[in-house]
């Protein structure tokens, strides 16, 4: 397939991830219509080359599939809801947040609407849009996924079909995101510490880095511990980071750091120990947020 013949792609929402989207798109050849509530944000995408429309319906009918990088799913709706009439037939691919009960009701609205369903997530930051290592995965209808598999490959160089499930990469989006904003408060929590003796932040990411990879080497042990409700091959007890507990005041009066954030994990720990699950891996915390 040559530049001149491949397939046009509509993306709805031009703020930094389908800007980053259209000009991954712009650049691999594909003709690229783009589509915004605020008409004035497609301008550069126009200047590179992209197609700006003001109607969303005009929008949608001209690719070949209409990628949503709007930011939830109640705006995908309330926007394509304007072109409703025209949804028939076509094939649409949400990459905006939301939980799995939103991504079910709008993958049924979509087919109430005629049109074939596929939710995405995008596992990265829009500056590595495109990248070969940047990991994309779906759910929903398997044709759509492999219909759009080459303009998809275009965002990404991993891509990974879930299941048949409409929800699937919104679920998986709940879970593997769960560890985004501890690990980050983790790091700034790090640099402030570090701040109270005037030492920069930078000064520890090489040890952060090595700190993480360490976590990723654990991360099949957990797994296994979970699934299999073995508590017990970790080495690392539920009583080890409930003993530690007496440190963080101690550490937040020192450096002047607000260490408030952990009370939750502190009170998971304790409900363990009261428990008698002391003994156990601390991966048994799973049961506590199970339910």
């Amino acid at each position: 397939m040559t530049a001149t013949d491949k397939p046009p792609v509509t993306v709805l929402g031009t703020g930094s991830m389908g800007g980053a989207l259209a000009q991954a798109l712009l650049a691999a050849g594909h003709p690229t219509h783009v589509w915004n509530r605020s008409p004035e944000r497609t301008t550069t995408l126009a200047a590179a080359g992209a197609t700006a429309h003001r109607d969303i319906a005009d929008a949608i009918a001209a690719g070949s599939v209409t990628l949503s990088a709007l930011t939830t799913f109640a705006a995908t709706r309330t926007s394509m809801s304007l072109a409703s009439a025209s949804l028939a037939g076509r094939d649409i691919i949400t990459l905006n947040s939301g939980t799995p009960a939103q991504a079910r009701e709008f993958a049924q609205w979509a087919r109430e609407a005629g049109a074939r369903f596929l939710g995405g997530a995008i596992k990265n930051v829009p500056a590595a849009v495109g990248l070969r290592d940047t990991l994309l995965y779906f759910g929903g209808d398997r044709a759509v996924f492999d219909t759009h598999a080459a303009a998809l490959r275009v965002l990404g160089g991993e891509l990974d079909f879930l299941g048949a499930e409409p929800d699937l990469a919104a679920l998986y989006e709940a879970a593997v995101g769960a560890t985004l904003l501890p690990a980050l408060l983790g790091f700034a929590e790090g640099a402030a510490v570090l701040a109270s003796r005037g030492l920069p932040a930078r000064t520890m990411v090489p040890y952060s880095v090595k700190w993480l990879q360490m976590i990723e080497s654990l991360l099949p042990v957990l797994a296994e511990e979970i699934d299999s409700k073995d508590f017990t091959r970790l080495g690392a007890s539920v009583d080890l980071f409930h003993t530690a507990l007496v440190d963080d005041p101690q550490l937040a009066a020192e450096t002047g750091v607000d260490l408030s954030w952990h009370a939750p994990m502190h009170e998971l720990l304790r409900r363990a120990v009261d428990a008698g699950r002391g003994d156990q891996s601390v991966t048994a915390l799973y049961d506590l947020l199970a339910g």
